[in-house]
């Protein structure tokens, strides 16, 4: 057990929700193929296979081919769904020693069945066993048409080749139908679980295209607002230069003039820009609550924000902002949180912002240079920055700001 929550700690809280639910489908669909075909192949033969040495010798044969199957298809099942999801190609070459096995385990049932080796009931219960291991393969690595039409051939060839032996209407009705269901179960199976993991990577390359169009979108806003503050004004200060060093070398007193108009042009652009920069800088507390809110409830996360209405500086605001941004980043990042509480308290001369998730994962647990920075900036505000542990896998981080000291500050030259 302290090896098995060792890789969970390791691996399992490191992958994303859509890894997650791969690594789930690709277990459940091994540990199918094992169940159904261990459970189709071992109960009908330990009891209706005959106890003479010939029937026991092709039911331990008919078992040794089950377990060879379920074998190869867990070796290729990871293919067969990179396959399916356009990542690689698996081409059906590969897949002839599933076939083949396929092949041998039918020529085996119908062995059995043509020399009476074992209960009626065994062999066709067999067919439903060997057709699993495969049709999950194939059903992966061809189109939906070709599987069916393939399979409605495959299940007439099986109904009439048992029938040779045994003309029984109800015995080939039966025979088909379990043939038809051994097929059609493999295709749902493996069909179903990989559609909704190609809708889940989908989402998954949405959101992350949607965020890069949101970076490149802020990245467009902010080159457009240095172009509008900065163009204008290095224009004139280029036109004045220009003039400058033309009065100048005619020995006209005007240059200076003109030198110091580019001088406090220079100095305009300098100021300009530096507002720029910090607006762009800048985090709005109400703003980033907003989006902390809409986020992670997007991400399936439950998300309760509360707030006192209180005004607070500029800089108070901003330092608070961008706690939040970097707490709803690690919440995202980190842990498996199923809940998040926001709060802004105000009281004593002292706002206070926690934030608390559940979930949390190693990553969290240590300081890393994310709550390095918000310390930085929370200092500037004379402020502080508590994060840890509060609980089972519960953390919690707690950032004060003193209204009184924030104040001081925004005034302060």
């Amino acid at each position: 057990m302290g090896r098995i929550q060792g890789w969970q700690r390791r691996h399992w809280r490191e992958c994303t929700k859509a890894e997650r639910v791969e690594l789930h489908s690709v277990v459940t669909w091994q540990s199918t193929t094992w169940f159904f075909s261990l459970c189709w192949l071992l109960l009908p033969l330990a009891q209706g296979v005959h106890r003479d040495a010939a029937s026991l010798a092709a039911g331990g044969l008919l078992l040794g081919v089950g377990m060879l199957q379920c074998v190869v298809a867990g070796r290729l099942i990871r293919p067969a769904l990179d396959h399916y999801l356009g990542r690689t190609r698996l081409p059906l070459r590969e897949l002839r020693g599933a076939a083949g096995l396929l092949a041998l385990g039918l020529a085996l049932a119908l062995l059995i069945h043509t020399l009476d080796w074992a209960s009626p009931v065994t062999p066709r219960l067999v067919i439903g066993a060997v057709l699993l291991p495969f049709g999950l393969l194939y059903g992966l690595v061809v189109p939906v048409r070709t599987f069916l039409r393939r399979a409605a051939v495959l299940v007439v060839l099986i109904t009439a080749t048992f029938g040779l032996g045994h003309p029984d209407p109800f015995g080939l009705l039966v025979t088909g139908g379990v043939a038809a269901f051994g097929a059609a179960f493999a295709l749902l199976a493996s069909r179903c679980s990989a559609w909704r993991l190609s809708v889940l990577w989908e989402a998954e390359r949405a959101r992350e295209v949607e965020s890069r169009l949101a970076v490149a979108e802020e990245r467009l806003r902010f080159g457009r607002d240095l172009h509008d503050v900065m163009g204008r004004n290095l224009a004139v200060i280029a036109l004045k230069s220009e003039l400058a060093v033309q009065l100048a070398r005619r020995g006209q007193p005007q240059a200076v003039e003109q030198m110091i108009e580019v001088q406090r042009l220079a100095q305009e652009v300098q100021r300009e820009m530096r507002e720029v920069v910090r607006g762009y800088r800048e985090a709005d507390l109400g703003v980033e609550l907003l989006g902390a809110k809409s986020v992670l409830t997007a991400a399936g996360i439950a998300c309760d924000v509360s707030r006192d209405a209180i005004a607070l500086p500029t800089e108070a605001q901003s330092a608070l902002g961008w706690v939040v941004r970097e707490a709803t980043t690690n919440v995202l990042r980190h842990g498996d949180a199923k809940r998040c509480a926001v709060q802004v308290r105000a009281g004593n001369e002292r706002v206070v912002l926690s934030v608390e998730n559940d979930g949390a994962g190693t990553a969290e647990r240590s300081s890393g240079s994310g709550l390095a920075g918000l310390r930085e900036r929370l200092a500037a505000v004379n402020g502080t920055l508590e994060a840890g542990m509060a609980g089972e896998n519960v953390f919690l981080l707690v950032a004060e700001v003193p209204l009184v000291a924030a104040t001081m500050n925004e005034v302060t030259p």
